[in-house]
């Protein structure tokens, strides 16, 4: 009988030879008898395209086995705690990230060639919050006695603060806002990231001790910039760019009702903008543009609101709204254009659609061409034009399909920048901080840079930056001559520090005599396993995806406001999974690179060479060992591995 549709988009089978193939595609596809091929199963850790997608470089397959209870926490530790443990080796916000991070992770992930990506963010969604409820805090160790001067309060800073404790060092950070958090509290609406669990994960840093905070202190202005380098070890700087880039049209710069994105969602986010305007048209098309968009159709707007209180006194700083206009909120009509459709803009998939949802009207293919003001010099409507877009993203419009945007209120988010004000010495002419590979500042001592200041990115690229700068500050205060960063280069699982968690480190080596050319009857070695970690991202083609059933991916619930239910809606939208759904997603994950104890190397092995170790031996990567005596190299082992942890080599 002919398969069905259903089953053959449902029911999915992967086969690594097909029907007819009768030749080897190379000579080392051959499967040899007894042991003239001289090759035996040999364990391969290589790094998945998941944590190698990672900015921040999480050891993501290590905490999905974790949660799944394939790795098993250390002694009166619950699950939880491990996952987090894990989680934050590289990045010390997890409830935050889980949240807002775009997952260029899940972009990478294996499972998509199988069904669809793991729920990678979902899980980690879910890790974070478990640490707040439950109160986690971080281990550290002795305070060195040296402190660095980190300028900027934000992801990047707070992360290098982190890194800097967790190895010794104390750290200052100055930051000219009055609270920690950078753009995840001034930049994101508090929707999408609750305050509640920032603080928490701020002031779980803070906990760490030997991390001061000094708000409101603008250095360059407040601090000079010889007195941090006569006080402090070294200096970092991760000030963020929180100026916002206008539209390249005439008379942007000076028209009272045109302002920037970032500045709009600081004035909603310090609690001066309580409503938007009548009609507020946006124009950007990443995350920032989604943000503004959807505070606007929240915040509504008021009739008659007087003139100082309209919106760009107040994003402007000079007032602030009265909280009571809540009350008198209207529907406010909110329009976002976007030089790309839909499907190519940057913002987030979900985020797009849940602007569509909450009433957002999205123009599609479109690029301002002029602004259309009164007598008052007000802007009255954005003029736009349907455009192309080159291959290098510079759009061109289409001559004659000009027409105007009525608009109360225009905002452009279409970038952001350094405010390096007091600070010209740093700016590259840019308005940013150069870096070199190490992210020293080029020419100045004692300094260096992560985070947005050296190309505005994604919150978890200055995470993983702030680690890598960190790494490069220790190097200088130790006068170490910096060495090549790792071709893959995160914070990778260990092996070696695994086995010592669960007491089976080997032995020493001390004085052995004889022969040492092999390890598989000694115990001072990590017998038959390589970690090429850091130096290969394992592929789809490795692995035997013909393991894999078809799995769907549970979703997070969203609480997602209609057109008619958004007014005043500052409800949290994403609903962290359950302890079973987080259990049941991270079971999706199939462990690339890493062993994950399925038993089809010992099943399917026809000399009975592979066989389990001993429970009391068994730890994580550590499994399965095999009996070079009974191997005869047949490479059946390596085809049916399903994570491409087994080669077939010298071993």
């Amino acid at each position: 009988m002919a398969t069905s549709k259903d089953d053959m988009n449902q029911k999915l089978t992967f086969r690594r030879f097909e029907d007819g193939d009768s030749e080897y595609r190379s000579a080392g596809d051959i499967i040899l008898n007894e042991d003239t091929s001289y090759k035996c199963p040999t364990y391969v850790h290589r790094t998945p395209p998941c944590q190698g997608s990672c900015p921040s470089g999480e050891d993501i397959r290590g905490w999905l086995d974790i949660v799944r209870g394939i790795e098993l926490p250390p002694e009166g530790m619950e699950m939880s705690e491990y996952a987090f443990r894990r989680s934050t080796d590289a990045n010390p916000f997890p409830a935050m990230m889980g949240r807002v991070c775009p997952a260029p992770c899940e972009d990478g992930c294996n499972r998509n060639n199988v069904e669809e990506f793991v729920g990678i963010n979902s899980v980690e969604h879910f890790i974070g919050d478990e640490a707040f409820k439950n109160g986690y805090t971080f281990d550290v160790p002795a305070f060195n006695g040296t402190r660095i001067a980190i300028i900027g309060g934000g992801p990047a800073g707070m992360a290098a603060a982190y890194q800097l404790r967790r190895k010794g060092y104390g750290s200052v950070i100055f930051d000219d806002h009055e609270q920690l958090g950078g753009m995840m509290r001034y930049g994101i609406p508090g929707y999408r990231t609750p305050r509640e669990v920032l603080d928490h994960e701020c002031k779980r840093i803070l906990n760490m001790g030997e991390i001061e905070f000094r708000a409101n202190t603008r250095v360059g202005r407040d601090v000079a910039v010889a007195d941090l380098e006569k006080e402090y070890a070294s200096v970092l700087w991760a000030l963020g760019c929180k100026s916002g880039r206008g539209l390249f049209v005439d008379g942007w710069e000076g028209t009272p009702n045109c302002v920037s994105g970032v500045a709009f969602l600081e004035a909603f986010n310090t609690g001066k903008l309580h409503v938007a305007a009548d009609k507020v048209v946006c124009v950007g098309g990443g995350d920032t543009s989604i943000d503004v968009v959807s505070v606007a159709r929240r915040l509504g707007k008021i009739t008659n609101l007087p003139e100082h209180e309209k919106p760009e006194h107040v994003i402007g700083g000079y007032v602030a709204h009265d909280s009571a206009y809540a009350a008198a909120r209207e529907g406010a009509q909110v329009t976002l254009t976007s030089l790309f459709p839909k499907e190519n803009m940057t913002a987030a998939e979900h985020e797009v659609t849940d602007a569509l949802t909450e009433g957002v009207t999205i123009l599609e293919g479109v690029m301002p061409i002029a602004l259309v003001k009164n007598a008052e010099g007000r802007a009255t409507a954005l003029r736009v034009a349907k455009c192309t877009v080159d291959s290098a993203g510079r759009p061109t419009p289409v001559e004659g399909s000009e027409y105007d945007i009525e608009a109360d209120l225009i905002v452009s988010a279409i970038g952001q920048g350094g405010d390096l004000t007091d600070l010209e010495e740093m700016n590259n002419g840019r308005g940013l901080i150069d870096a070199d590979k190490f992210y020293q500042v080029p020419g100045k001592a004692g300094h260096f840079v992560c985070g947005d200041i050296v190309r505005p990115h994604l919150l978890t690229t200055a995470i993983g930056q702030a680690s890598i700068a960190v790494d490069s500050i220790i190097h200088y205060l130790n006068q170490e001559e910096q060495s090549k960063r790792p071709k893959v280069d995160v914070h990778h699982f260990n092996l070696l520090s695994k086995l010592q968690e669960t007491d089976l480190a080997p032995e020493s080596f001390d004085d052995h005599d004889g022969d040492l050319r092999g390890t598989d009857g000694a115990n001072f070695a990590i017998h038959n396993y390589e970690d090429r970690s850091n130096q290969e991202i394992i592929s789809s083609d490795k692995l035997f995806l013909g393991h894999f059933d078809h799995t769907p991916r549970i979703h997070r619930d969203e609480v997602v406001p209609s057109s008619e239910e958004v007014l005043g809606h500052f409800e949290e939208r994403l609903v962290a999974l359950s302890d079973d759904q987080a259990v049941e997603e991270a079971k999706r994950c199939m462990s690339c690179g890493m062993c994950f104890e399925c038993d089809n190397c010992v099943i399917f092995c026809p000399q009975d060479a592979i066989f389990r170790v001993k429970k009391s031996e068994k730890t994580t990567g550590r499994y399965v060992d095999t009996d070079y005596s009974r191997c005869v190299g047949c490479h059946i082992c390596s085809d049916v591995c399903p994570t491409g942890y087994i080669d077939m080599a010298l071993g």
